[in-house]
C-alpha cells in the first residue's frame, strides 16, 4: 500500500459506529452505550487513519481533563492488516494523547499480551494483568445495597477518586444512568464504601466498575448485581494483584477466558487496587 495516500484525523460519528462493529467483530463485546457514552464525552478521543476518505483503522485516546489519558479501541481493517498500519496509527495516538495531557501525565492502557514488547517500546511499563472471567450470572439481592441514584453525584466521584486516575464526572453520569443498566452501592456510617453498575453489553452483560473497600462488601454488591440479571451471560474483568477478587469470581462460578496487560507511561498511578473488583472498561479505563 502506498502510505502517502494515508491521513490521520478525528473521526466523524458514522465512523464511530463503523469502529464499533469492527470491535464486536473483534470479539472485544463492548457495552451497548460504551462508545457513544465516551463519544458524548470526548469526541476528540476518536481518531481516524483514511485511505482516499475511507476509513481503514481507528482508535481512541481518551483525555480526563488533561490529568490522565487512556489509549483504548486500536483496530486496524483485518484485509490491511501486516502493512504497517497499525504501528504508524499507534505512534500517533499515542502522540496526540500526549499533545492534549498537561506535561507528566500519565496514560494508561489494556493491551493485549502478545503485543506488550512494542507497547513497551513505545514507552509503557507493564503495571499488572486484568482478567476476563465470564460465566452466567448467579447472585443473590441484598437489602442493604441501594440504587445509586439515591446517592449525590459528588459522593460517587469522591469514591470513584480512589479506584480512577481523574476526575471523570460526565462519564461516570452517563455510564451509570444508560439503559438497560443497573447501578448500585453500599453506605455505611453514611459513606458510600462500593458502588457497581451491570450493563448490558453486544452479548450478554458487562459488569464495571466494580469498587469496595471491602472484598465482603465486594461480594454483597456484585451479589446484588448478578441477582439484577439472574441467568444472563456476565463478564467482569479483575485485576490480577486483587487476589480476593480473583477468589470473589471464582466463588461467583465465573472462569477466566481473557485478558490484558495493564501498562502505562508516565508514573504508575497510586490506586487502591486492593478494592478494585471490576474494571471499567478494556476501551476507556
Amino acid at each position: 500500500m502506498n502510505q502517502s495516500d494515508i491521513t490521520l484525523d478525528q473521526m466523524t460519528r458514522h465512523e464511530v459506529s463503523t469502529l464499533e462493529q469492527w470491535a464486536c467483530s473483534e470479539g472485544w463485546n463492548p457495552g451497548r452505550a460504551d462508545i457513544g457514552i465516551a463519544w458524548q464525552c470526548d469526541p476528540q478521543a476518536f481518531i481516524a487513519m483514511r485511505r482516499e476518505g475511507e476509513l481503514i483503522a481507528g482508535g481512541t485516546v481518551m483525555s480526563y481533563g488533561g490529568q490522565f489519558g487512556f489509549m483504548g479501541l486500536f483496530i486496524v481493517r483485518a484485509d490491511l492488516r501486516g502493512e504497517g498500519l497499525g504501528a504508524r496509527l499507534w505512534h500517533h495516538r499515542r502522540d496526540r494523547l500526549l499533545a492534549r495531557l498537561r506535561p507528566g501525565a500519565t496514560i494508561g492502557m489494556d493491551g493485549v499480551f502478545n503485543m506488550v514488547p512494542f507497547y513497551t517500546r513505545g514507552g509503557f511499563q507493564l503495571a499488572w494483568r486484568d482478567l476476563r472471567f465470564e460465566g452466567v450470572a448467579q447472585g443473590q439481592p441484598d437489602a442493604g445495597v441501594v440504587d445509586l441514584a439515591s446517592l449525590s453525584a459528588s459522593e460517587i466521584e469522591r469514591f470513584d477518586r480512589r479506584f480512577f486516575p481523574a476526575a471523570r464526572p460526565h462519564l461516570l453520569q452517563a455510564w451509570i444512568t444508560q439503559p438497560g443498566s443497573h447501578a448500585l452501592g453500599i453506605v455505611e456510617s453514611g459513606q458510600l464504601v462500593a458502588y457497581g453498575v451491570v450493563r448490558p453489553a453486544q452479548s450478554g452483560f458487562k459488569i464495571g466498575p466494580a469498587f469496595a473497600l471491602r472484598s465482603d462488601l465486594a461480594e454483597r454488591l456484585i451479589g446484588s448485581l448478578m441477582a439484577r440479571i439472574e441467568g444472563q451471560p456476565v463478564q467482569l474483568d479483575v485485576p490480577e494483584p486483587n487476589e480476593a477478587g480473583l477468589a470473589l469470581a471464582a466463588r461467583f462460578g465465573l472462569k477466566e477466558s481473557f485478558g490484558c496487560a495493564r501498562m502505562y507511561h508516565g508514573p504508575v498511578p497510586e490506586l487502591e487496587v486492593s478494592g478494585l473488583f471490576g474494571v471499567t472498561s478494556f476501551e476507556f479505563g
